[in-house]
């Protein structure tokens, strides 16, 4: 099975004058994925110049709460300049789980059956929203509609990967309807 690639990151503006950026970090990893030598896929706005396929962090430092990474293909302002607003991708074996046991990859989630606390299939995982506040289930009840589950411990206590399954504390208007939708 090939790799997913997912976005880790953001170049946002220069930082002094050695090359360093700030990065606006989309991941839940940033030490894992921005490890000095890390290679990262780029891709450049629509607009910008060209920049190079990929990146390799040279050094890393957190400033005042972000991110500043140095790249080795960019080693001054101006060079770092030319990266400002570059999305950043790494690719994730399908295999690999994140360091912390509690939390998942998306694509480990998506296609999972959704059961109730009975035990009671009522949908499957299509998706997840990353919300401001939380992050939300996608389901597609067993009935075809779609539905919206906060990924929060006291609705979803039980995730099984391994076992392809997500336990729901339903209740009507969640993932089953509310009784006047019957």
């Amino acid at each position: 099975m090939e790799g997913i690639e997912v976005v880790v990151g953001r170049i946002g503006k220069p930082h002094g004058i050695r090359g360093e950026v700030t990065v606006d970090v989309r991941s839940d990893e940033p030490d894992r994925r921005f490890a000095d030598g890390a290679r990262l896929r780029a891709q450049a706005p629509r607009d910008a110049a060209a920049v190079p396929a990929y990146l390799t962090v040279a050094r890393t430092r957190w400033h005042q709460g972000v991110l500043l990474v140095a790249f080795e293909e960019a080693g001054d302002r101006n060079s770092a300049e030319t990266l400002r607003g570059t999305v950043l991708h790494v690719t994730l074996d399908p295999e690999e789980t994140p360091e912390d046991p509690e939390e998942f990859y998306d694509h480990q989630l998506v296609g999972l059956a959704v059961h109730d606390l009975d035990g009671t299939v009522i949908g499957t995982v299509t998706g997840l929203v990353h919300g401001g506040a939380q992050d939300l289930l996608a389901v597609r009840a067993t009935d075809g509609r779609s539905t919206l589950v906060p990924f929060v411990s006291a609705l979803v206590p039980e995730v099984d990967v391994a076992g392809r399954r997500v336990v729901v504390a339903d209740r009507p208007g969640l993932v089953a309807p509310l009784p006047e939708d019957d």
